[in-house]
């Protein structure tokens, strides 16, 4: 569900004022946050923000199309691995065979 139009779009407080202090200095150092439910704001593009991602921090240099995004979209939290159980290669010869075999008439 989305946030309501009359409360705005959640931002850290922390992490706003060391983003302007960074612009006011005109640094452009990589900061690191935790802050993955706050909502990219205009003043953030060209900055390189590390956000946390549960088990290490993910640089991501911030860019106008994603204004108006959080910041945990950019530093996914789960590894895919796959669907379904996992064969194993000497298995799936033997099934590929077992599939390419003649029936005798």
């Amino acid at each position: 569900m989305a946030r309501s139009i009359k409360k705005g779009p959640y931002l850290d407080k922390k992490l706003a004022l060391k983003i302007a202090a960074l612009t006011a200095a005109g640094e452009k150092k990589v900061l690191k946050t935790w802050a993955r439910r706050s909502t990219i704001s205009p003043e953030f593009v060209g900055h390189t923000l590390a956000i946390h991602n549960g088990n290490k921090f993910i640089p991501v240099y911030i860019s106008e199309n994603m204004v108006g995004h959080k910041l945990g979209e950019f530093a996914p939290s789960r590894t895919f691995r796959s669907h379904g159980a996992v064969r194993s290669k000497k298995e799936e010869r033997t099934t590929a065979l077992r599939t390419t075999e003649v029936a005798p008439t």
